[in-house]
């Protein structure tokens, strides 16, 4: 049945509406907590200590991924300069999986040195943002990914690819679905278990995530699928909405709405996870994680940041703390 289908039956009120939207939506789902990388890389410089605080506090909510750092140019990111001395010093949980962004063969190495379960490559959908943030064509950056694909398959270590601008790019324009949906076929082909498939801007709307998943659906399984927004626009919730409902069941989130990207003028933070978690607790969707101590987490960091959080539930959280006093 289409969402067009889905949604006449909704207007039309009937209890076979809402049941037919509740059989689209997953029974669970997997969240991907950026913050510690992709959310603190755009925000203040935060002491290696506090990192390790606020990765410690994650690992204690029921998350079972975490991006504890990036082994990227200090010098283009300083922010991520001292992550091999987080990734060393964390207190690891057994049930967690903690990745390392690796663009290189030289941060697979020092991902492998600090133990990272994981790594992660970066692409983008569009050129103008491959040059923009990489200095290279699409077709260059996936061959500089191939070494680093190699020597984690050699370590059996996990490759999580990251595709940005599969919306719209904010030097070329509108990404074509098509396009998107080529270039994550050749990052999975490649060897990535998974593709995060990144509204870097946050200009999505749920029609053109749709048509977006469409594409890329038709190339590969959902269940090799994630998606990313940012919250730009305040269309992260209905996007994430949108991909339930077409079977993608990873979600890439950031504590407090933490982050945005440093090479793409206008974006600002993720899609915060308190308001993900429990978006999907009120559709009945498992989580496995706490939103009391999520939030907590956030709060600490960003009173570290000196920042107030981007996330609608974790304010509300804290509004009903004080009333209860």
């Amino acid at each position: 049945m289409s969402n067009r289908q889905h949604s006449s039956h909704f207007i039309n009120g009937t209890h076979a509406s809402i049941e037919a939207l509740q059989q689209c939506l997953p029974d669970k789902v997997t969240l991907y907590e950026v913050g510690a990388r992709d959310g603190l890389q755009n925000e203040s410089q935060v002491s290696t200590q506090e990192k390790i605080a606020f990765i410690n506090a994650l690992s204690k909510t029921g998350l079972t991924h975490i991006e504890a750092g990036a082994f990227v140019s200090s010098r283009r990111v300083p922010q991520m300069s001292d992550s091999i001395a987080v990734i060393q010093t964390i207190d690891r949980h057994p049930t967690v999986t903690y990745s390392a962004l690796t663009p290189n063969v030289r941060g697979f190495e020092l991902a492998l040195a600090g133990h990272a379960d994981e790594v992660a490559i970066f692409a983008s959908a569009s050129e103008g943002f491959s040059q923009h943030n990489i200095h290279c064509s699409i077709a260059e950056s996936l061959d500089r990914f191939a070494p680093v694909i190699s020597l984690a398959r050699l370590h059996h270590i996990p490759v999580r690819g990251y595709l940005s601008c599969v919306i719209d790019c904010p030097y070329d324009g509108p990404t074509s679905p098509t396009q998107v949906a080529t270039i994550a076929k050749q990052l999975y082909d490649m060897g990535c278990y998974e593709v995060s498939l990144g509204d870097t801007i946050g200009t999505g709307t749920p029609l053109k995530v749709g048509q977006m998943l469409d594409a890329v659906l038709q190339q590969l399984p959902k269940h090799v699928l994630a998606v990313h927004f940012h919250n730009t626009w305040g269309q992260a919730l209905p996007n994430i909405y949108q991909a339930l409902l077409m079977g993608i069941t990873t979600i890439d989130s950031s504590v407090a709405g933490l982050g945005g990207c440093p090479y793409a003028p206008g974006a600002s933070g993720n899609v915060a996870t308190e308001d993900v978690v429990y978006l999907c607790h009120q559709l009945g969707i498992e989580t496995g994680v706490s939103l009391p101590l999520l939030a907590e987490a956030g709060w600490h960091i960003c009173q570290a940041l000196n920042i107030r959080p981007r996330s609608h539930v974790s304010l509300a959280l804290k509004a009903q703390l004080k009333n209860k006093r």
